[in-house]
């Protein structure tokens, strides 16, 4: 049976040197199946453009088993018996060499579904290497040599990691499923959670807890689907207020504050929900006191002041068991409302985590080290940020993937800010709804031109960061070169892996990128996402401690050396 991750052709970009004035035409295919069921599949495919430039393009494959497509994303897919075309649409036609696009379907299967064989890109085989598409004038006088950007690297670094200078663990990387909508399907928690092709990697899922228990268990199939078949997936559960009964203002909605002598049923009732989530195969890692008490909208919400978070945690934390305790998650990393508890040693026993939103945090200069929280140890996460100015009046651009508007923002806004997070020691970062029109995968609203389900550019460039850079993982000194200097670049070990994030939001491509690493690299890999690629692989060259690749001009990649 055919799984998600099955993946087909996943070709190493090797390049020949050519002729002058002769063209180059050569690719590389990834066919990935992202989910199944009885009689039906969906399915992604990638293909990177190993030659030179392209402005339109026709990809052909054949099926062997009876296969049918009935639906497609990003390209205008025809079938004719069990041979298949696949036709860019409007805006993906141009793909630059070593640059990649993707496009998704949904099928039909019966009695088996085996991958498909024999890709050709405009007519030319899928075949990972790249040959002439017109005959030389003459004879070559050398012969061919291999790519610079597959050669061994040589000369000094410039990027070099110190892994015996050691930052933060890493908790994760995430997304929030729908506070008050429905559940991912299950299909689409694997594709936000899986390790697979396609597939983003997240390895926080933040949910609410909703001041009425006959709802706790809308969540309870995709946070099981979550922890299973993700790769130690946390659950961080947060409330958006107590019941109204215990408000002042006896109400859900617009603030109010927990009344004094409720604090302890409020305790229980938090308990009540995290024994319940166990009690389902869910384990509750992580449980917040309150979502953003210091932000009062017409919707779900509760004030508290630093003082009375203080209170609670030391008085009522410990009857909320087989978990740990976060607060404040206020709006904007505000220490007021976290401080308190941090200085207080007995409400401190009771904390694990200390949390906080990305909304005004940079601008009120908090997006850097959390001192007090470093001080006794407790790890910081961003538990929320959602941004999607980009589109403006609300015009229809988010699903196409190569829209320049949403990939500035991303790269600009949202990598950036992951980025600084690493920097400042914070030990996760926690986007807004994985499932929305303007962030991981689609949500079908056709306002915004999304599928549901299918992964969008937003999620690629998070997956680099959140699919390869995994919990237990610790953050390590590097220092760069001159050259490098336009690069922003974390590093990580575990796993028996050094990782390298790399952002280059500058507009050139800062080639043969040389990275020095303690100990000799038995197996490199890097893969770039760009306005024009989604998570593609890349060529790297390999010689002992030191790897080089190329960092093209406005991309996010990742570089993942083991050891």
């Amino acid at each position: 049976m055919v799984t998600a991750g099955t993946m087909l052709l996943a070709s190493a970009a090797v390049a020949v040197a050519l002729p002058a004035g002769a063209a180059a035409a050569g690719c590389a295919a990834n066919y990935a199946v992202s989910s199944q069921w009885q009689g039906g599949f969906g399915a992604n495919v990638t293909v990177t453009n190993l030659g030179d430039p392209i402005t339109n393009w026709t990809l052909t494959w054949s099926y062997g088993a009876g296969q049918t497509v009935t639906e497609a994303w990003n390209a205008t897919v025809a079938q004719s018996g069990a041979a298949v075309t696949a036709r860019n649409v409007s805006y993906n036609g141009a793909i630059a060499t070593n640059g990649s696009t993707s496009f998704g379907f949904n099928g039909t299967w019966n009695g088996s579904n085996p991958a498909p064989a024999g890709f050709a890109l405009n007519g030319v085989a899928c075949t990972g290497g790249t040959v002439p598409t017109t005959s030389p004038s003459t004879s070559p006088t050398t012969s061919p040599t291999t790519s610079p950007t597959t050669s061994p690297p040589t000369g000094p670094a410039d990027i070099s990691v110190n892994s015996a200078t050691r930052y933060q663990t890493i908790d994760g990387f995430g997304a929030a499923v729908s506070i008050w909508g429905g559940a991912w399907s299950t299909a689409e928690t694997q594709t936000l959670v899986g390790l697979g092709p396609n597939q983003l990697g997240l390895s926080i899922v933040r949910t609410g807890i909703s001041p009425v228990s006959s709802e706790w268990s809308t969540q309870v199939n995709a946070l099981k689907t979550a922890k299973s078949y993700g790769s130690g997936v946390k659950i961080l559960a947060t409330p958006w207020t107590a019941p109204a009964a215990w408000k002042t203002n006896n109400s859900r909605t617009s603030g109010g504050k927990l009344k004094p002598e409720y604090y302890d049923d409020y305790a229980n009732h938090l308990n009540s929900y995290v024994q319940y989530m166990r009690n389902q195969g869910v384990p509750i890692d992580v449980t917040s006191v309150q979502n953003e008490p210091d932000w009062h909208p017409d919707y779900d919400s509760m004030d508290w002041s630093g003082t009375e978070l203080e209170t609670f945690v030391r008085d009522q934390g410990a009857k909320v068991q087989n978990t740990k305790l976060m607060v404040a998650e206020a709006v904007n990393m505000n220490y007021s409302y976290t401080d308190p508890t941090l200085n207080d040693a007995s409400a401190r026993n009771n904390l694990g985590y200390v949390g906080g939103h990305l909304y005004g945090t940079e601008a009120a200069g908090r997006l850097k080290p959390y001192s007090l929280a470093d001080q006794y140890h407790k790890p910081v996460w961003m538990t929320e940020w959602n941004l999607h100015a980009a589109d403006g009046s609300g015009s229809n651009i988010w699903g196409d993937p190569g829209n320049q508007a949403v990939w500035n923002e991303t790269l600009d806004d949202i990598m950036r800010t992951v980025h600084k997070s690493m920097e400042s020691n914070w030990a996760a970062y926690v986007w807004w709804y994985g499932k929305r029109y303007y962030s991981f995968i689609g949500d079908g609203d056709a306002a915004y031109g999304t599928v549901a389900g299918a992964p969008l550019k937003r999620g690629y460039a998070f997956s680099q960061y959140a699919k390869y850079v995994r919990p237990g993982y610790q953050r390590v000194a590097l220092t760069k070169s001159a050259k490098a200097s336009p690069l922003e670049v974390t590093a990580y070990q575990g796993g028996g892996k050094i990782t390298l994030v790399i952002l280059n939001r500058s507009t050139s491509a800062v080639n043969n990128a040389v990275i020095q690493v303690p100990q000799n690299v038995t197996k490199a890999e890097y893969y770039l996402t760009s306005q024009t690629a989604n998570a593609a692989s890349q060529p790297v060259g390999v010689n002992g401690g030191q790897v080089s690749v190329n960092v093209g001009a406005r991309s996010i990649s990742t570089v993942v050396l083991t050891l």
